[in-house]
């Protein structure tokens, strides 16, 4: 999930996984604290101390593990600039629109076919979609993060500028979930805005929406990519996925986007067909003209490429609220698809 969003996810879930947010400038944020965030000399960490023991936490245990976690200016500069915010369309579709992906994306089904089609007899949501979802994040969990997440979050809960109360929900919620499970939090790592596993959820993401798919009594997204298969599709399911509903359809406009139309909103269809025709994009395939729709103008290097997207395409955007990542996870999605139905594994 690289995110804020929802995940916080936002964030959801928020790696490339979550939209994260750009920084609107450092005033108003907390001081720095190099030292890292010891509960005797920060009175913020604390207070997170006292708050978990009285959840239930050993106070000598949650004391040492805050001890132990550090403050990174890297995690900050990064929630600066993430690539939602500064690339256009051609440019972040590159990222993810790879050979290299599409072939590791119909490997990774193959290998996990049952588990796919399980995935979707209970939750509704086709195997290329989850694909998607853990391949544009993770690359099929190979690269889940190289930030300990301790540090991260611990960063965030107090130095964020604007943030600071979304991620100290977010450490809180890492600490119990970590701590319940028996694992160190201190070998954990992650994205710099705190998304881990296979699926980069965040910690209040894996607390709401992980399951045990294999039943071995552990929601691990960490190491099990039959867990990550299966909180995927819940996730998606949660959030109101359709199934066999479509995602995106193709549209045809101006050079210029007209004024009259807000396009990329990422939140529920909120245009209709027939509106977004009068203002001169013309939706493909014959759709209702009382159909709603998200209307999408995506940036080239020259011009634009127009679409729409559908209930399904806003249940993308609640795992990263950016149309951008939206539209490269269907693209993604549809691009294994294609290679399945062509041939390929599975």
């Amino acid at each position: 999930m690289t995110v804020i969003n929802a995940r916080g996810r936002r964030l959801k879930h928020w790696g490339a996984a979550l939209m994260i947010a750009p920084l609107l400038g450092m005033s108003g944020a907390a001081m720095a604290a190099p030292d890292g965030f010891a509960p005797a000399t920060h009175p913020e960490t604390a207070k997170l101390v006292d708050e978990l023991v009285a959840k239930g936490l050993d106070r000598a245990r949650v004391t040492e593990l805050m001890n132990q976690a550090d403050y990174s200016q890297k995690v900050l500069d990064a929630m600066s600039r993430p690539a939602e915010g500064h690339l256009r369309w051609d440019q972040y579709r590159a990222i993810f629109m790879k050979e290299s992906r599409i072939e590791a994306g119909v490997k990774f089904i193959a290998e996990h076919r049952e588990t796919f089609d399980r995935a979707q007899a209970e939750y509704g949501v086709p195997p290329e979609v989850i694909a998607a979802i853990i391949g544009v994040e993770t690359f099929f969990g190979k690269h889940t993060g190289t930030h300990r997440v301790i540090d991260s979050l611990s960063t965030l809960a107090f130095d964020h500028p604007r943030r600071g109360k979304f991620f100290r929900g977010e450490l809180s919620a890492f600490l119990q979930l970590t701590l319940e499970q028996g694992i160190d939090p201190l070998s954990i790592k992650g994205s710099y805005a705190g998304a881990m596993g296979y699926p980069q959820f965040i910690p209040t993401s894996y607390q709401a929406y992980a399951v045990d798919f294999d039943g071995d009594g552990v929601r691990d997204l960490w190491h099990n990519p039959v867990d990550a298969i299966g909180s995927v599709g819940n996730y998606f399911a949660r959030h109101g996925w359709k199934a066999g509903a479509p995602v995106v359809s193709a549209a045809d406009g101006p050079g210029t986007p007209p004024s009259s139309v807000t396009f990329n909103k990422t939140k529920k269809p909120y245009m209709s067909v027939s509106a977004l025709e009068a203002a001169g994009v013309e939706v493909a395939g014959g759709v209702a003209g009382n159909t709603q729709i998200i209307p999408l103008a995506l940036d080239l290097k020259q011009g634009y490429r127009y679409a729409v997207g559908y209930d399904n395409f806003y249940v993308i955007t609640r795992y990263n609220h950016s149309h951008l990542y939206a539209m490269a996870v269907n693209e993604l999605s549809q691009a294994i698809k294609r290679r399945l139905e062509d041939g390929g594994a599975g």
